[in-house]
């Protein structure tokens, strides 16, 4: 038995951040963003939001899609890098939400930018595994949270949202191929430091990243886990429809495509409406491009991403 994406489900908090706005709390300007990162606006979850809420309304858009009742669910995995709490899962309490009560399992999967791809093919072994017919995938980030707001080389590129698609069992393979790598020595390339220690905050609890070696090491490791994934089942780049990266920064995602040899019409970039999203960013695109008309059933897609740690991967798709 094999798993094909039978619903995509997409949310965007409300609160615009635009780049006009950044201009009045950090030395920065709207141009110098766009030029370095391709973002023009990102969005900001209200106070009373979390992860999980970000998640319900993604995951409700795509069970929709799908046709798919929440308890029809035999699995849920959440990528995320900012959960509700230490624990329960964000997973747990989005099954909560969800009205899930048939007991299916469900977890997080701590990743950071790689996370969503993760997720997508731990859900599709399990599913190839016989273990369920469908499976909820969900990418949820509050980046806003762990950003520090003075620091002008990482606050302008972070924002909130979630994405979700709806894994079904099907005689015929809709995922095709992944590959999963991860290289914990360059951990200290991108990072969040601080940790709970005794009821108290221990160490810098914001985005701290090295902005140069994290691009030098990105380019270079997307388009190598592109080919060794398309590798798998004897195709080619300029064999592919669509390209969806993580939208992490315009720079990266040009020279991917650069090294891949595809044109810029054939990759997906959101980055310019809700800037790096982390684990949300691959569904975020993914849903916006399905339901826009790019993305079209029997189209040959993949998405790939990379985060701290650094984690990457990517799924190469039947649409």
């Amino acid at each position: 038995m094999y798993s094909r994406i039978v619903g995509t489900g997409s949310y965007l908090p409300r609160k615009i951040l635009t780049n006009r706005d950044l201009e009045k709390l950090v030395d920065t300007s709207h141009e110098w963003i766009v030029t370095r990162t391709g973002i023009e606006e990102r969005r900001i979850a209200d106070e009373d939001q979390k992860a999980s809420d970000l998640a319900m309304e993604a995951s409700r858009a795509a069970l929709e899609a799908a046709g798919i009742r929440p308890n029809d669910l035999g699995l849920i995995v959440v990528a995320t890098t900012t959960p509700d709490q230490v624990f329960p899962s964000t997973a747990c309490v989005l099954q909560a939400k969800l009205g899930v009560e048939n007991a299916c399992p469900a977890f997080d999967v701590q990743a950071v930018c790689g996370g969503f791809v993760y997720a997508l093919a731990l859900a599709d072994l399990y599913m190839r595994a016989g273990k369920c017919r469908h499976a909820l995938v969900v990418g949820s980030e509050i980046y806003s949270r762990i950003l520090d707001w003075t620091d002008r080389s990482t606050c302008v590129l972070f924002g909130d949202g979630a994405g979700a698609v709806v894994l079904a069992a099907d005689d015929t393979p809709g995922i095709l191929a992944h590959r999963l790598h991860a290289d914990g020595r360059h951990s200290g390339s991108l990072m969040v430091p601080g940790q709970i220690c005794g009821g108290r905050v221990s160490g810098r609890p914001y985005v701290v990243m090295e902005g140069g070696a994290v691009f030098k090491f990105a380019v270079k490791a997307l388009g190598d886990i592109v080919e060794e994934t398309l590798a798998e089942v004897a195709m080619k780049p300029e064999e592919l429809d669509w390209l969806i990266p993580h939208q992490a920064n315009i720079r990266i995602i040009q020279a991917t495509a650069k090294r891949l040899g595809l044109p810029m019409e054939r990759v997906v970039v959101t980055v310019d409406k809700h800037g790096n999203t982390s684990a949300a960013s691959i569904p975020l695109a993914l849903d916006i491009a399905v339901r826009d008309g790019r993305v079209r059933r029997g189209q040959h897609v993949v998405l790939e991403g990379i985060g701290g740690g650094f984690t990457w991967g990517a799924v190469l798709i039947r649409w």
